[in-house]
C-alpha cells in the first residue's frame, strides 16, 4: 500500500517542481511582512494601550505563534481544497490514477503526504523568520513550534481533502471559505486573546479547531504550556486527522470507484 501511495506523492512532487520558486517566496515574504507590520507598526500602539491581555510580552511575541498556526491552516486548505476538486473535475488526474492498480485510499494518502510536505516547508520558513526576529529562544522551541504548526495544518488538510473530493460545484468551496473558515479564523485568538470576547462567544471559540492550534503554538512559544492543556490540544487535533482519514476512505471510494 505504501509503495503505491508514494507514486501519487511522486506525481505531486513532479508537478510541484515547476512552481516551487513562487511558493517559497510567498512562504518567506508573508511572515516577514506580517511581523514587520505588527512589530513596528500596530504592535507599538497595542503595547502602549493594552499590555494586560498580552501575557506580559510585546504584541509581536504574542502574535507570531498565532500567525504561524493560522498560516499552516491556510496552506493546508489551499493545498487540499482546490487541487483535490481539480484532480476530479479539472485535470482529472485522480481518475487516471484510479484506473491503475492504485486504490482510491492510496491516492488520498499519497496526496495527503504531499499536503503535509507543503505545510512543513511553509511552517519551517515561518519559524526561520521568527528566529530572525528573535522570537524563538532555542532549537527545542523551534522544533516544538514546527511540530505544533504541522499538526494544525494536517488537522485541516485531512478532512478538507475528504470533503473536497465529493464536491460537485466550485461554488461549494467558496461558500465553505466564506461561512466556515473565515469565522474560524476570526474566532481563533490569532490577533487577540479570546478572553476579551463575550462569555458565550468565548465558549464557542474554545471548541474551534484553529484555536487549539493557535493556543498550542502560543503556549509552546511563551513557555506557558501545561501537560493538561497540551494533551487536550494534541488529542483534539489528532482526532480531526483520524476523522478526516476515516471519512476519506468512504468519499474517495465513492468519487473514484462509485
Amino acid at each position: 500500500m505504501a509503495t503505491l501511495a508514494l507514486r501519487e506523492f511522486s506525481y505531486c512532487m513532479a508537478h510541484y517542481r515547476r512552481t516551487w520558486r513562487g511558493t517559497v517566496v510567498v512562504s518567506v515574504a508573508n511572515p516577514l511582512l506580517f511581523l514587520l507590520a505588527f512589530g513596528s507598526g500596530l504592535g507599538v500602539l497595542v503595547n502602549r494601550n493594552a499590555p494586560a491581555v498580552l501575557h506580559g510580552v510585546p504584541y509581536v511575541t504574542f502574535l507570531a505563534p498565532g500567525l504561524l498556526a493560522a498560516a499552516s491552516m491556510q496552506t493546508a486548505i489551499v493545498e487540499s481544497a482546490g487541487p483535490v476538486y481539480q484532480a476530479v473535475h479539472g485535470r482529472r488526474n485522480y481518475l487516471a490514477a484510479a484506473a491503475t492498480p492504485m486504490t482510491p485510499f492510496q491516492i488520498y494518502l499519497g496526496h495527503l503526504l504531499f499536503m503535509v510536505f507543503r505545510v512543513v516547508i511553509s511552517s519551517l520558513a515561518f519559524v526561520l523568520v521568527m528566529a530572525a526576529f528573535r522570537l524563538v529562544h532555542s532549537p527545542l522551541d523551534a522544533l516544538g513550534l514546527l511540530l505544533g504548526a504541522v499538526l494544525t495544518g494536517t488537522a485541516f488538510a485531512a478532512p478538507m481533502a475528504a470533503w473536497a473530493v465529493a464536491v460537485r460545484r466550485p461554488t461549494a468551496l467558496d461558500m465553505c471559505f466564506r461561512f466556515i473558515l473565515m469565522p474560524l479564523y476570526m474566532l481563533s485568538g490569532t490577533f487577540f486573546s479570546i478572553r476579551q470576547l463575550p462569555s458565550w462567544l468565548r465558549d464557542l471559540a474554545w471548541i474551534t479547531p484553529l484555536w487549539h492550534g493557535v493556543d498550542l503554538c502560543r503556549t509552546l512559544s511563551l513557555g506557558t504550556a501545561t501537560p493538561g492543556t497540551t494533551a487536550i490540544h494534541l488529542g483534539y487535533l489528532l482526532a480531526l486527522v483520524a476523522a478526516g482519514i476515516a471519512a476519506a476512505r468512504v468519499t474517495y471510494r465513492r468519487a473514484l470507484h462509485g
